[in-house]
């Protein structure tokens, strides 16, 4: 029997218990995984902006998505943004302070948006829904995230000689792999399977096949049916 009420880590269905505390998790990965949440507290995030911070930072986004993040001077943002360089200046600190902002921005963007597809789904509670549509997020599967990938690839490609921007990227925590190693868990590996390689993996096949989308060098067909073959190897059938 299951507990639709879900998991605390990736929302997947509950063991129904007769005697004894009722779980909180569907999974020992998805405990381990509360356990380094509450061990290593994600760092606090910059406010979220609006006004005319926000209109800078999407200037941002539309120059590293059109013209690559090494045209992003102050005078070609504020130039995009339709304001003066000074004003610019006055509130961010510096290029640095406003390149990582943008960043983080996008960062929220994304999970916002990500949150509100997963939510829409006709049955978010199965995890193996949930392990799909959580991977087909890393994929330019419409105008928003084709953009925000673009972005995304701008400044990983800035970052390989910008130690600075680099420490952005590079941290030793890998939720997004975590999370997938978790759904895969509880969406029911099969038993010669490590849900944790399996998560690499697909995490880092899936960023390469969403480039290709970028440039067309496959189809958004192509793509879904590699994900699902690799799915289909590395779950359990269906009872």
């Amino acid at each position: 029997m299951r507990d639709e009420s879900g998991c605390s880590v990736c929302r997947g269905p509950l063991r129904v218990v007769v005697r004894g505390r009722r779980p909180v998790y569907c999974s020992r990965a998805c405990q381990a995984r509360a356990y380094r949440a509450r061990k290593n507290p994600p760092a606090p995030e910059a406010p979220e902006l609006s006004g005319r911070r926000r209109q800078i930072v999407e200037a941002v986004w539309r120059i590293a998505a059109g013209r690559g993040l090494q045209m992003a001077t102050i005078r070609e943002i504020a130039a995009e943004a339709g304001v003066t360089p000074r004003v610019v200046q006055y509130h961010f600190t510096d290029k640095h302070h406003l390149l990582v902002t943008a960043l983080q921005t996008l960062h929220r963007d994304n999970e916002q948006h990500s949150r509100r597809r997963i939510a829409a789904l006709r049955d978010p509670s199965d995890p193996r829904v949930l392990l799909r549509a959580t991977l087909e997020e890393l994929l330019p599967l419409d105008e928003q995230r084709r953009t925000s990938l673009r972005v995304l690839t701008a400044y990983y490609a800035w970052s390989l000689t910008d130690p600075a921007l680099a420490a952005v990227f590079l941290h030793g925590e890998h939720p997004l792999e975590d999370l997938v190693t978790a759904l895969i868990t509880a969406a029911g590996a099969r038993p010669s399977i490590d849900p944790a390689e399996e998560a690499n993996l697909l995490v880092g096949g899936l960023s390469g096949l969403g480039l290709d989308l970028l440039h067309r060098r496959r189809t958004r067909t192509d793509v879904q049916r590699t994900l699902d073959h690799h799915l289909n190897r590395i779950l359990s059938p269906h009872p």
